[in-house]
């Protein structure tokens, strides 16, 4: 398909989201074992792998977690994914994977729609500095 690592995890987010934009830096912080690349949803690439997954654009208003070759993740399921992956105290965070989805995702869909209310908005997708610029796919 594209020109992605195989062997990474890829985290599709909403580019212009102050909380988005916490949470990646979140994650990098303690992605000891560097499992994860990022791509904002709103870039060439992110429309690119969204395309490929066969994913409305225009109904998109999640995470995703991709794993080539493999298999995709989005909303609530994306989101214990990668907790789960980044292990430590977060792992507890996977404790809510025996809830039912559809309960998951009324929470992560109730915060996703009052993000910008809450958090902010941004004017343009972040722009990682040169440390962190490996982790982010063009």
């Amino acid at each position: 398909m594209l020109n992605i690592p195989r062997d990474k995890k890829i985290i599709l987010f909403d580019g212009v989201c102050n909380l988005c934009d916490s949470a990646v830096q979140m994650i990098i912080k303690h992605d000891a074992k560097d499992v994860f690349r990022f791509v904002a949803l709103q870039s060439d690439l992110g429309q690119k792998i969204i395309q490929h997954l066969g994913i409305d654009a225009q109904k998109i208003d999640s995470i995703i977690l991709y794993q080539p070759g493999f298999a995709y993740y989005y909303k609530s399921e994306a989101a214990l994914e990668i907790a789960k992956n980044l292990g430590g105290i977060f792992y507890f965070a996977s404790l809510f994977s025996i809830l039912p989805t559809s309960f998951n995702n009324y929470i992560y869909d109730y915060i996703a729609k009052n993000r910008y209310k809450w958090y902010g908005k941004k004017e343009t997708c972040l722009i990682p500095t040169k440390e962190l610029q490996g982790k982010f796919l063009e």
